[in-house]
């Protein structure tokens, strides 16, 4: 629950706010090879601010 200052009454949080999506980001810079810097991130608004974290990739088969 968060609070709207200009009214002061608590209002529900969205229930988009409360999912991790995988997003693909692009660093507005260049690696040392001249290529552009990417990857993939979970990415998660809290009703301010984007929460971003560290997206692993794993193979499936060496997990199981």
């Amino acid at each position: 629950m968060t609070f709207d200052l200009t009214s002061k009454t608590p209002r529900q949080r969205s229930s988009w706010t409360e999912i991790w999506h995988l997003w693909t980001v692009i660093v507005p810079r260049r690696s040392i090879n001249g290529q552009l810097v990417y990857g993939k991130v979970w990415r998660r608004h809290d009703g301010r601010d984007w929460i971003y974290k560290k997206f692993t990739e794993y193979d499936g088969e060496a997990a199981a």
